[in-house]
């Protein structure tokens, strides 16, 4: 239950909100901000696996509670910044890092399994970002990062429209965000993972990237890390792939 990070970043004093944050990427991130330093309030679907991240987190001397919502819902996404603020009084990350999918060729796809798709990565990215910007420029600025896909913007990804189409969306509503919560001193960045090797889910016979091999959540983390730090102050607007090379044209 630890993280190192391949280089270092002191976010002491900062208070962040992971969403998605009890498994996987997710969880990853929250462990890279935990050990930096920081915070951290995990919101999840699941609070068996949030309580159990946040009391280890806590054990190990870090500070992290969870609390569980649905990011879809406005009422449940606004609850969960309020109980980051309550808990740290705070907020000065956010990392929305909630999603789902499921395989459906095209003509098959069910109505609401697309609904269901588009409700979590795309608009409770939506609202969270809203949200929580609003709490930012408050508080004088703030970081706000959006796992989008390397898959959401040229590459095919076989029966799962639904989820490339949430994650080109979110690139494009980065990108805006960006634009305009750059004057209130709030940087909006999205990161582009594929091909990265998760726990419980079969890997697949081969990798297509050039570098040969699946990413790890660790090495999402990373990217993550660098942009809540100091060290990416000017970075803002960008969609950056941690995809081994995949999506090079």
């Amino acid at each position: 239950m630890s993280y190192s990070a391949p280089f270092s970043v002191d976010l002491r004093g900062k208070v962040a909100l992971v969403t998605g944050g009890g498994a996987d990427v997710g969880r990853a991130i929250v462990l890279a901000l935990a050990a930096a330093g920081a915070a951290v309030g995990i919101g999840d679907l699941n609070p068996d696996r949030s309580d159990a991240l946040a009391e280890a987190i806590t054990a190990q001397g870090g500070r992290a509670f969870a609390f569980q919502g649905d990011v879809s819902n406005k009422y449940q996404a606004s609850a969960l910044i309020e109980a980051v603020r309550d808990r740290f009084e705070h907020l000065h990350i956010l990392v929305n890092a909630a999603g789902t999918l499921r395989a459906a060729p095209f003509v098959k796809i069910d109505e609401y399994d697309w609904r269901r798709i588009i409700e979590i990565n795309l608009t409770g990215t939506f609202f969270m970002t809203q949200l929580a910007s609003r709490v930012m420029i408050e508080e004088g600025g703030g970081v706000i990062v959006n796992l989008a896909s390397a898959y959401g913007h040229s590459l095919p990804l076989a029966d799962h429209a639904p989820y490339v189409a949430s994650k080109a969306a979110i690139i494009g509503m980065t990108r805006e965000a960006a634009r305009e919560l750059a004057p209130q001193g709030v940087r909006v960045n999205a990161i582009c993972p594929a091909e990265i090797a998760l726990p419980n889910v079969p890997l697949p016979a081969t990798t297509h990237n050039p570098q040969g091999r699946l990413g790890t959540p660790e090495e999402v983390a990373s990217v993550v890390l660098f942009l809540c730090s100091d060290a990416a102050r000017f970075v803002t607007g960008q969609a950056l792939h941690v995809d081994g090379g995949l999506a090079m044209p």
